[in-house]
């Protein structure tokens, strides 16, 4: 089966969600096929205020009852209207073979635990240069390519063709065709319950194929 994880690089709740992402993808490594997209934010799903914001972090803080509190000096650095630049530069990375989360996750944690300008590309590129070792200048003319817009473009459109409004989301699909959706949850272990589940379906359907094969013919 294979997870796919929909993702705004500074979503406060995608940040919430990264120690379940990592736990799933330890704890079904090799059974699972795991994959994360960006799905930008609306410009009016952002706060527009650092006031505002910071309303915001209180509130998902409180909930998973964080011992760190987030920092909002990244929305300085945004610009109205226009999506995060730290969406581009960890979706460029990929292309320089940073496939995995790391890239991503060190824009995060620049911007939502240290307040770092990520939402523009001159901050994003900053910190992914420091995190890869990739150079400045060909990161930063890729993540402002049209090939690279058109991948966001088209992951954003797959979380909105799944009637998703809230990131992070999971998307799970079996062999066997089966899907389950969540939109909005990070905690692990709903999760867990559904891949268990999922995993035993296609585990029975493996069984009755190898006692009964194929179904016969119409």
């Amino acid at each position: 089966m294979k997870i796919t994880y929909y993702l705004e690089v500074l979503s406060s709740w995608c940040y919430w969600a990264e120690p379940t992402w990592a736990e799933l993808k330890a704890r079904y490594a090799g059974r699972v096929e795991f994959e994360w997209k960006i799905a930008n934010m609306r410009p009016e799903d952002f706060p527009t205020t650092r006031e505002q914001c910071d309303w915001f972090y209180r509130r998902s803080e409180m909930v998973m009852r964080s011992p760190v509190m987030l920092n909002s000096g990244w929305i300085d650095s945004r610009q109205s209207g226009v999506p995060s630049a730290a969406n581009y530069v960890a979706e460029a990375g990929k292309d320089f073979g940073v496939v995995g989360d790391e890239l991503r996750l060190a824009l995060a944690h620049a911007g939502e635990r240290e307040g770092k300008p990520v939402a523009a590309f001159d901050g994003a590129i900053a910190v992914a240069v420091a995190a890869t070792g990739l150079a400045a200048t060909i990161l930063r003319q890729r993540a402002e390519s049209p090939e690279v817009a058109a991948r966001v473009a088209a992951s954003t459109a797959d979380f909105f063709q799944h009637q998703l409004t809230q990131r992070p989301a999971f998307v799970l699909t079996s062999a066997i065709g089966d899907k389950a959706v969540f939109s909005g949850v990070v905690r692990l272990e709903p999760l867990v319950a559904t891949i268990e589940a999922m995993l035993a379906d296609v585990a029975a359907y493996a069984v009755h194929r190898a006692h009964f094969g194929d179904p016969p013919a119409a």
